[in-house]
C-alpha cells in the first residue's frame, strides 16, 4: 500500500531528525518525531515565507522556543529550499544542504546543536534557553504590528507580519513565558501565535514530577485565545485551529496539541527515554519500519517530496515575493520617504543627520545625574532615528527612559505605532522582547535599575550572542544608590555584566561621556552596550584646550582625561584611574598630589571592552608598561581591573555588600574617597 504523500513528507522530518542525531550520537530526537505534522503544515502551507530570500521583511516570523529540537527546523530548511545568506546576499547554497544535516551538532556545520540567529539563514533567533524564544516571538509580533502601523499604506498589508512560536512543556514552566504571555495578553497581540507541545515528559520523566496546572486556563486568565487539538496528526483539527488563528483580531493565540514524543519508535514512544538521547541505531530501524518507511539509506529524503516542497512552499513563497516586489516598486515611488527608512532599516544605516540633535555639555561643577543627562540624550538620538524605540520595567521616570516629544507616543492596543514601551515589571521578558524586535532592524533599547539585571542577564548573553545592537539602561549604578541599603545597591554587578563575551559596558563619567556613549552606540550595528548611570549628580568636566580631553574618546573605551607631567622625567609618577562617579574623586586626588610633589594622570575608563579592542600602541599610550604606579578606583568589586591595573596595582572598591544610608556617607564608610586615593598613591 502506499504511504500518502503528506504522510510521506510528515515521516521523511521524522527520519531526517533521527539520522541526525544519530549520526551525531547526541541530541533530542523525540520533539521532531512528535511535531513533524505541525513543521510540515505550516511551512508548506501557512508561513508567508519565501526560501528564495530569507531576509525578506514581510516574511512571517518562525521561532522555534523549544530549540533543544533543532533537527526540526533544520529538516523543515532543507526541504523547504531555504538559501543561505551572508552579508545581506545570496551565497548560492543551501542554509542546510544534506551534508550539514549529516554532521549534525559538528564543529562547521549549520546545523548547531541549537539554532543560532546569523549562524544559518531562516533562523529567526537564536534559541535554546527555554522560554527565551517565546519572549523573543511577544518581541517579534510587536514590531510587526509597528511596522505595519508606521509603514502601511493605502489598505495594503505590506509591512506587517505574524509570528509564530513552537513551544513545550519546559518553555511553559520557565518563569519568563509568562512574563512575556502576560504582556501580549494584555497588548492583544493577535498577530502571535504559539503552539504548545503538550506531550507530559521533560527529561526526568513524566511531566507530572513537577508540573500539573490547567495551561489552557492560564492564558484565558491572561487573555489569550485557546485552542486544542487533541492529536497533532489530525492534520484537518491543525489546519482548523490555525484558521482559527487567521481569524482572531483580538487575542494573541495558544494551539494546545497533544502529541506523543518519540511518535512511531515502538519502544520509546511516550517516554523519558527518547526525549534527550538518541534512539540507538536498531531502534531507529524498528522506528523507520513502524512507521511503513521503505527506504534504507539514511538521511533520504524521497524525489515526491521534494517536488511536494517545491510545488507548496517553493511556488507560494516565490508568488507571495513576486507579488510583495511589484507591490514594493509602486509603494517606493508614492512613498519616497517611508521607503527609504525601511530600506535603512532593513540593511542597520542610520538616517542622514540622525546625530544632530546631540548637544554637548558646559563645564559645570555641581554637574548632573548621569541618568538625567542620559534621559536627554536618548531623547536627541531617538528624535534622529525615527525607528529607536523602547521602554521600561516600570522605572522610567526614575531611570529617565520615556521618550518625551510628542511624536513620540505610547505603544498600545490603541496605538501601534508608540515609541515607548511599557514593559511592566517584568525585566527578563522586557530584555528579551527588546531582543525580538531588535532582529528586525528596529534599534530598541530597555531600562531598569541596575541591581535588577541579574533578572534579565540570560537575555543580555542572547544578545550579545546574536550581535544585537540592544541598548540596556542601566540606573541606579553602584552604593550611590544610598539609602534604599544593600539590596539595590549593585556592588558585583559590573564585573558580572563585564564577563559576557561581545556586550559592550558602558560606565560614564559625566554628561559628555554620556552624550558621546550614545553616538558610539547608534554608529554600532553588531553590539550590545549596557549603559551603566548615576542617580547621584556627576561634575561636568571642562573640556578643550588647557582642560580635559575630549569625551569623543570613550569610543576608544579608556584615554587620558587630564595629567601633570613630571618636568624631571617627561611623564607621569603614578595613574589614577577609574569610571563612572569615581573619575571625578581621581581629579580631586591629582590636584592633592600636585601639592605633594607627586604628577598624577587621570584616566577616565568609561569600557574596558572597548579599551581592550584597541591597538596595542594606544594602550600603552594611555597605560605605558614604565609607569607600574596604578590606582583604580570604582564603586563595585575588583574583578576584571587587575589586567589593566598590573600586579602592583592598588584598587579601591567594594569588597562586601553596601548599607543603608546618605550616598556622601557610604562613600566614606567603605573608603572610596579622594583621601583613599591620595594614600594609596603615596604607598609606593
Amino acid at each position: 500500500m502506499t504511504m500518502p504523500l503528506e504522510n510521506l513528507a510528515i515521516n521523511t522530518i521524522r527520519t531526517l531528525a533521527m539520522d541526525a542525531v544519530q549520526a551525531a550520537n547526541s541530541g533530542h530526537p523525540g520533539t521532531p518525531m512528535a511535531l513533524a505534522p505541525v513543521a510540515y503544515l505550516l511551512y508548506n502551507e501557512r508561513l508567508k515565507y519565501a526560501p528564495q530570500n530569507p531576509l525578506w521583511m514581510a516574511r512571517d516570523r518562525f521561532v522555534l522556543s523549544c530549540g533543544h529540537a533543532s533537527t526540526l527546523l533544520y529538516a523543515m530548511l532543507h526541504l523547504s529550499g531555504v538559501q543561505q545568506f551572508e552579508n545581506g546576499q545570496p551565497t548560492g547554497e543551501l542554509a542546510v544542504p544534506i551534508e550539514h544535516l549529516q554532521r549534525f551538532r559538528q564543529l562547521g556545520s549549520r546545523c548547531p546543536g541549537h539554532p543560532e540567529w546569523g549562524h544559518t539563514s531562516g533562523v529567526e533567533v537564536t534559541t535554546g534557553p527555554l522560554g527565551q524564544g517565546l519572549a523573543m516571538s511577544v518581541g517579534l509580533a510587536m514590531a510587526g504590528s509597528w511596522l505595519a502601523q508606521k509603514y502601511n499604506r493605502d489598505g495594503k498589508d505590506l509591512f506587517g507580519f505574524r509570528t509564530y512560536a513552537l513551544c513545550g512543556d519546559g518553555d511553559m514552566m520557565e518563569g519568563v513565558s509568562n512574563e512575556a504571555a502576560s504582556l501580549a495578553g494584555h497588548l492583544k497581540l493577535s498577530n502571535l501565535c504559539w503552539i504548545y507541545d503538550d506531550n507530559k515528559i521533560t527529561i526526568e520523566g513524566d511531566a507530572s514530577l513537577a508540573f500539573s496546572e490547567d495551561v489552557g486556563k492560564r492564558f484565558e486568565a491572561l487573555g489569550w485565545n485557546v485552542l486544542k487539538v487533541a492529536d497533532v496528526n489530525d492534520l484537518a483539527a491543525l489546519r482548523e485551529a490555525l484558521d482559527a488563528f487567521d481569524a482572531e483580531k483580538e487575542r494573541p493565540t495558544l494551539i494546545i496539541v497533544k502529541s506523543v514524543i518519540g511518535f512511531g519508535s515502538p519502544n520509546k514512544a511516550g517516554t523519558a527515554d527518547v526525549h534527550g538521547a538518541p534512539l540507538g541505531e536498531a531502534e531507529v530501524a524498528l522506528t523507520k519500519e513502524n512507521l511503513g518507511w521503505k527506504f534504507t539509506e539514511k538521511f533520504f529524503v524521497p524525489q515526491e517530496v521534494r517536488e511536494l516542497f517545491a510545488q507548496g512552499i517553493g511556488t507560494r513563497g516565490a508568488e507571495l515575493l513576486d507579488q510583495w516586489t511589484a507591490d514594493w516598486e509602486a509603494y517606493r515611488k508614492q512613498y519616497p520617504q517611508e521607503a527609504s527608512e525601511l530600506k535603512q532599516i532593513q540593511a542597520g544605516e542610520l538616517p542622514a543627520g540622525w546625530g544632530e540633535k546631540l548637544e554637548s555639555w558646559p563645564e559645570n561643577a555641581k554637574g548632573v545625574a548621569s541618568r538625567n543627562s542620559s534621559g536627554k540624550a536618548l531623547n536627541q538620538l531617538a528624535a534622529g532615528i525615527p525607528w529607536m524605540l523602547g521602554g521600561s520595567a516600570d522605572l522610567a521616570p526614575s531611570n529617565k527612559s520615556d521618550l518625551v516629544f510628542p511624536e513620540a507616543g505610547d505603544y498600545s492596543p490603541e496605538n501601534r505605532g508608540g515609541r515607548n514601551f511599557h514593559f511592566g515589571i517584568r525585566e527578563f521578558a522586557m530584555a528579551a522582547i527588546s531582543n525580538g524586535m531588535a532582529t528586525t532592524g528596529l534599534r530598541s533599547y530597555c531600562a531598569t535599575f541596575f541591581v535588577f539585571s541579574d533578572y534579565l542577564r540570560p537575555a543580555v548573553r542572547l544578545s550579545a550572542m546574536m550581535r544585537l545592537p540592544v541598548l540596556y539602561l542601566f540606573t541606579h549604578d553602584s552604593i550611590g544608590v544610598g539609602e534604599d541599603g544593600p539590596t539595590h545597591q549593585p556592588v558585583e554587578h559590573l564585573a558580572a555584566m563585564r564577563a559576557i563575551p561581545h556586550l559592550v559596558v558602558m560606565r560614564p563619567a559625566d554628561a559628555n561621556e554620556v552624550r558621546y556613549a550614545y553616538q558610539w552606540f547608534a554608529e554600532n550595528r553588531t553590539l550590545p552596550m549596557a549603559l551603566v548611570l548615576t542617580r547621584q549628580n556627576l561634575p561636568t568636566f571642562p573640556r578643550g584646550e588647557n582642560a580635559c580631553a575630549c569625551a569623543c574618546n570613550v569610543a576608544r573605551g579608556a584615554y587620558v582625561l587630564c595629567e601633570n607631567v613630571n618636568p624631571a622625567t617627561g611623564s607621569c609618577d603614578v595613574i589614577l584611574m577609574g569610571s563612572g562617579s569615581e573619575v571625578q574623586l581621581c581629579v580631586e586626588a591629582q590636584k592633592q598630589l600636585a601639592e605633594k610633589g607627586i604628577f598624577a594622570r587621570v584616566v577616565s575608563v568609561p569600557s574596558m571592552e572597548l579599551f581592550a579592542m584597541q591597538s596595542p600602541e594606544y594602550q600603552e599610550s594611555v597605560l605605558p608598561k614604565s609607569c607600574k604606579k596604578r590606582v583604580a578606583v570604582e564603586a563595585g568589586i575588583e574583578q576584571g581591573w587587575r589586567k589593566w591595573l598590573g600586579f602592583e596595582g592598588i584598587f579601591i572598591g567594594m569588597s562586601d555588600f553596601g548599607a543603608s544610608a546618605p550616598y556622601a556617607e557610604l562613600y566614606s564608610h567603605f573608603g572610596i574617597t579622594t583621601d583613599a586615593i591620595v594614600a594609596a598613591a603615596l604607598l609606593f
